[in-house]
């Protein structure tokens, strides 16, 4: 167990105490290479947080911040800590050891060993009356035994209470403020006890107790004294941590916390902190001195796979040393034994809950009123100041509207006139004092905006392949904004949407751009508004054709007649066509043939063939031609969209080849 380090002349718990503030640290945590806890102390000389992992038989030493600053190891079953009164040592219990070890809270060393008896287990440890009291024993029977090093040598004493039986090794607490008071508490739920001791004398005398069979007390995972001593409060079953008057146990009002009750801490000043092992519900709960209300409550985060926040173990909260209430350490840990150390700077604060509610929408350059509410375990007076900035397009980094007064009953509210459109942002924040930690929140309204007008041309227009085609954007009225983007897509996946111009529109409101084009591209514009006139884009698509070349190869002449360039061939050579093609995988050309008869030309079946990487694609014209003789002929490729295996072009045809076959 902890002992609490205050002046003797601090008021007692249940006096009235003045709330100064207390400079402002943010709440930190880190994990620890513990896998269990059995107890924590706090050294606030060196500054350093002492942990006992009972699993692995060791203490870790960290600093505020949770960094590990040393270990010492070879403690099996450590479990209480003590500091001594100068900070110079901490002692931990080692059942395990049958030892009490002292270690150096300088250079977190083992410097002594003092053995207690063999089978002794001590477990718990508290300083008053200038020694070292331990709870040692079994889980059926517990006792209290000392530990005097005022002399040349170490004297331990056992079995301080033979008449008091506890079940387990008893839990022991001192304070400061009550030199000589003792207390102690069982572990284990049937035939538990308290215990209340007077050790001026160097001895243990019981003063009170209160338990055994029939009390139904039922275990105790923390217990810990007032300031001056006049009150001991437990962890015990139940939903409520316990009051007790010191000097003959009598049952007083308690802490109304929630169940399963595990820990407790008590400040300098008297503040309060219990602790509950509650997944589901709040584990912490604050108590400023004289109060019985909670002035804060903490859950914890949910770190692992399991349903239920983190819990607090036994024993597993300390105050920084002081007459204050300032740091708070507690031990938090997951199903999966992940220790995380949590450091809570403000936790005697009541955290004020802020809500700010806007309207959904609302009309630029038109009266709004925003209202919200600010509502605290400590209530707050109508007039305090509440810090409001707005942020829109216009003041993107928050522009001050000044304060405004919480209203009775914490709400609030104010009116405003948006001078931009968009999404405005009202953020109001309450700066806290000595009582009450910061709080902030905020709220959006969607202000209305001007449609600004934009076009692209050449929508639906086909270019040949490869020409370089002119795209304008051209802008209406807008506020300040006069940058325009325009965006070339161009169809297939293998080419992305491409950023080709960004900049501001002449004077007639266009921005132009001149493109390549060489596949089926989309060409967007694109305009991101200001604060009168909404984003807006606008696209125009633009075919582009192929590149189809058609040559007639094995023919004996060409000459110009009917019309046409004819080639002509002897029955005994077949036509070679060679068709060259823009290359696209998986392209295919349509290779078409006719034949004229009686003025018309009929088509025959048309036949679909692969281009080669390289764009080629030859198709020899094959049959018996003494049949074809004074007939006339002729063929073309084309590229048809979608038909031709891909989408990226416009359909495109290649020019007619016209031949006849000679005897």
């Amino acid at each position: 167990m902890r002992t609490l380090t205050a002046a003797t002349t601090l008021a007692v718990l249940f006096s009235s105490a003045a709330l100064t503030a207390t400079p402002a640290f943010a709440d930190t945590s880190r994990t620890l290479p513990v896998k269990s806890a059995g107890d924590i102390v706090v050294d606030g000389v060196h500054q350093r947080v002492f942990v006992s992992d009972p699993y692995q038989g060791k203490v870790v030493a960290t600093d505020y911040s949770g960094a590990v600053v040393g270990s010492v190891m070879s403690l099996p079953g450590v479990t209480g800590l003590q500091l001594s009164a100068d900070s110079g040592t901490v002692y931990a219990a080692s059942p395990g050891a049958d030892a009490i070890v002292a270690i150096d809270t300088t250079t977190v060393t083992e410097s002594t060993r003092y053995a207690t008896g063999d089978g002794t287990d001590p477990a718990h440890l508290a300083l008053a009356g200038g020694k070292l009291w331990f709870g040692y024993g079994t889980t059926e029977h517990g006792h209290i035994g000392s530990l005097d090093l005022s002399g040349p040598e170490p004297v331990v004493s056992l079995d301080q209470d033979p008449d008091t039986d506890y079940p387990g090794a008893p839990l022991l607490a001192a304070t400061p403020g009550a030199p000589n008071t003792l207390a102690a508490a069982a572990p284990e739920y049937y035939g538990s006890w308290l215990g209340v001791y007077d050790v001026a004398n160097g001895t243990a005398t019981r003063t009170a107790r209160y338990g055994g069979g029939g009390a139904g007390l039922g275990s105790t995972s923390d217990l810990a004294l007032t300031p001056d001593g006049s009150r001991l409060i437990t962890a015990n079953p139940g939903n409520q941590h316990h009051v007790w008057q010191t000097s003959d146990l009598t049952p007083l009002s308690g802490y109304t916390t929630e169940y399963h009750p595990s820990s407790v801490a008590i400040a300098g000043d008297g503040t309060l902190a219990a602790g509950t092992n509650a997944p589901y519900d709040p584990s912490l709960y604050m108590f400023n001195p004289g109060t019985t209300k909670p002035v804060r409550e903490y859950t914890w985060p949910d770190t692992d796979d399991i349903s239920g926040y983190d819990e607090l173990g036994n024993a597993n909260l300390a105050w920084e040393p002081g007459t204050g209430a300032g740091r708070l350490f507690a031990l938090t840990h997951n199903y999966n034994s992940v220790y995380t150390l949590r450091v809570l700077t403000d936790s005697t604060k009541s955290k004020p809950v802020l809500t700010v509610d806007a309207p959904t929408t609302a009309t630029r350059a038109k009266s709004l009123t925003v209202k919200g509410t600010l509502t605290a375990t400590l209530p707050l007076p109508a007039g305090t100041a509440l810090r409001v900035t707005r942020t829109d397009l216009e003041s993107p980094k928050g522009k001050s509207l000044g304060t405004k007064p919480l209203g009775s009953g914490g709400k609030f509210s104010f009116t405003d006139t948006p001078p931009a459109g968009g999404k405005v942002r009202y953020t109001v924040t309450y700066a806290g004092d000595a009582r009450h930690t910061t709080a902030q929140a905020s709220d959006s309204v969607d202000v209305s905006r001007a449609k600004a007008t934009l076009t692209v041309n050449n929508n639906g227009k086909v270019y040949s392949y490869g020409q370089d085609v002119k795209f304008t954007a051209h802008l209406g009225k807008t506020y300040k904004n006069r940058t325009v983007e325009i965006w070339a897509d161009p169809f297939g996946s293998d080419k992305p949407n491409k950023l080709v111009k960004s900049g501001k529109v002449n004077s007639d409101g266009n921005l132009s751009v001149t493109l390549d084009l060489k596949r089926d591209t989309k060409v967007t514009a694109k305009f991101a508004g200001d604060s009168r006139y909404k984003p807006a884009s606008a696209a125009a698509t633009a075919g582009a054709k192929v590149s189809v070349s058609t040559s007639v190869g094995n023919h004996y002449k060409s000459t110009y007649t009917w019309g046409h360039t004819y080639y002509f061939f002897h029955k005994s050579k077949n036509p070679l066509i060679t068709t060259k093609m823009s290359y696209y995988k998986g392209r295919k050309q349509k290779f078409e043939y006719e034949v004229y008869y009686q003025g018309s030309w009929y088509p025959g079946d048309p036949a679909w063939f692969a281009l080669g990487s390289d764009g080629v694609s030859r198709v020899q014209i094959t049959g018996d031609h003494g049949q074809d003789v004074g007939w006339r002929f002729r063929v073309r490729s084309s590229y048809v969209n979608s038909s031709s295996g891909d989408i990226v072009n416009s359909t495109t045809h290649g020019a007619w080849k016209y031949f006849t076959f000679t005897k």
